[in-house]
């Protein structure tokens, strides 16, 4: 799924890169949970926006894609807080949040797919 493990031997969990896109998605999920409960929606800046769009289009990222990060994030989150303070609201909280985010993503994405010049073979 992710194109910088392709070629590596490494552990999946000990790869840095692997880490690195760890903590940007857990950083923008937190940013986003954050937007939702000081505003009720996520608001992503065009900038970044146009720049997610276009890595995860170059990547060919997929819609399953996300869901498989999402459960992964879930998952971290849940082992992070520990079974004593995790509640079902919390999952819900994290789980909009991350939607929220994957959702205009994937909405960029769209918009550069229907904007990208066909090919003649086409």
């Amino acid at each position: 799924m992710f194109s910088f493990l392709k070629d590596s031997d490494e552990i999946p969990q000990n790869n840095p890169k692997l880490k690195a896109h760890a903590v940007k998605v857990f950083k923008m999920t937190c940013e986003s949970a954050i937007q939702l409960r000081q505003k009720g929606e996520v608001v992503v800046s065009d900038t970044t926006l146009k720049y997610l769009g276009s890595v995860h289009v170059e990547k060919g990222v997929i819609d399953p894609h996300f869901q498989v990060v999402k459960e992964a994030l879930m998952r971290t989150v849940k082992e992070a807080v520990g079974d004593q303070k995790w509640s079902d609201e919390m999952g819900s909280a994290w789980g909009e949040a991350y939607d929220q985010l994957a959702a205009a993503i994937k909405t960029e994405m769209k918009q550069q797919l229907e904007a990208a010049p066909k090919s003649s073979s086409d």
